[in-house]
């Protein structure tokens, strides 16, 4: 199991994830589905500390978080939430930001729901909002013959093929020591050796070098590390041909993907999932030091850190973020998928805008976090 600065248990039992299904044109005053839209805090100008809404969120969140933020600025009276205050990176550098670099920011967001509790708790953050899930897929370039006819089931072979193919570009891989979606396309890529024939090390060996379990360093004939923001235009460009991401980012940018296995795209949390990630493990640097992490099933979090310059503020975005308006955002196209309630590690540590809004862990979700 990952050992960050504190431990984290492998999970049980099955997931079930509340669906909130709604329109895009929900506003964000009154009752939708049982939902109440409470008054904002922020709107008491005695409660503002600071004037600007500020971001520090999960590459794949810049599609999403910034239509919020400018809903959010529309609704509350003086408050602004400019480009500029907002930035969206790997989430191992958004909580590097916070506790290695004094960064203050009113809402911190991340693509794994381990990393608030074991990186921020208790000294940056207090509570958790678990707010979404997203599967992992394989983007591709459709215009390469090698695609043609890949499928969930063959995508492995498929891809191996394409890339060991002259000519063809390399598979762009993201950096697993500062992006969790860089040690998710690592376990992908065993998860289908090892359901799909030939081992954990099949698919993976012609994209890493070193053995399954440790350190994996991209090969350099078959990959090119790049950043989350740049992959699509390096995708329609063939600098690269293709790449495992969240389903949120494929859709958000328009790309052709293949869905993955539930268990290989990391979606799913029944005893057989679970027992399957339990098997595995790769290794990433952090401060300096090589950190086992084992697969958990993708989903997004986010906090007001304890040095926000609007807690307030923070905390009125997530309220926004779980009520049917934010929903509608994060679900348009099939990106994410909607927890309401949100879950929560401390949900009474939470301020009260927020705590009607969540409901403790399920049982599964909170062993990952113990």
């Amino acid at each position: 199991m990952w050992q960050m600065p504190t431990s984290m248990v492998a999970a049980t039992p099955v997931w079930i994830v509340v669906v909130l299904v709604v329109a895009a044109g929900v506003g964000a005053l009154g009752f939708y589905a049982g939902y109440e839209y409470r008054g904002s805090p922020a709107a008491q100008t005695a409660t503002v500390e600071n004037d600007t809404l500020s971001i520090l969120g999960a590459g794949t969140l810049t599609s999403f978080f910034p239509t919020l933020a400018s809903d959010l600025a529309g609704e509350v009276p003086g408050i602004t939430a400019p480009a500029a205050a907002q930035t969206y990176e790997g989430s191992l550098d958004v909580t590097s930001a916070i506790t290695s670099l004094a960064a203050r920011t009113d809402v911190a967001a991340v693509a794994d729901l381990r990393l608030v509790p074991s990186l921020l708790e208790p000294t940056y953050a207090s509570y958790e909002v678990v707010f979404a899930s997203t599967p992992e897929v394989l983007v591709y370039n459709a215009s390469i013959p090698q695609f043609h006819g890949i499928n969930s089931t063959n995508w492995g072979a498929v891809l191996v093929n394409a890339i060991t193919t002259p000519g063809v570009a390399k598979f762009a891989v993201w950096n697993a020591s500062t992006d969790p979606n860089g040690y998710n396309e690592i376990f992908d890529m065993m998860l289908q050796g090892m359901l799909y024939g030939g081992g954990n090390a099949s698919v993976y060996s012609h994209f890493y070098e070193g053995t399954p379990g440790g350190y994996a360093t991209p090969d350099p004939a078959t990959t090119l590390i790049e950043h989350e923001s740049q992959a699509a235009t390096l995708l329609r460009t063939n600098v690269t041909s293709a790449l495992i991401t969240y389903r949120s980012y494929a859709i958000a940018n328009g790309l052709s993907y293949v869905p993955l296995d539930p268990i290989v795209g990391l979606a799913a949390n029944d005893s057989t999932a679970l027992a399957d990630y339990a098997k595995l493990t790769t290794e990433i640097i952090s401060s300096g030091t090589l950190t086992p992490v084992h697969p958990a099933p993708v989903l997004f979090a986010a906090t007001v850190p304890l040095n926000a310059p609007n807690p307030e503020l923070g905390a009125e975005f997530l309220h926004l973020l779980v009520s049917p308006q934010g929903s509608a955002v994060l679900a348009a196209g099939g990106a994410f998928t909607p927890i309401f309630p949100a879950w929560s590690d401390h949900p009474s540590d939470a301020p009260a805008i927020l705590q009607p809004d969540l409901v403790a862990l399920p049982a599964w979700a909170s062993s990952f976090v113990a």
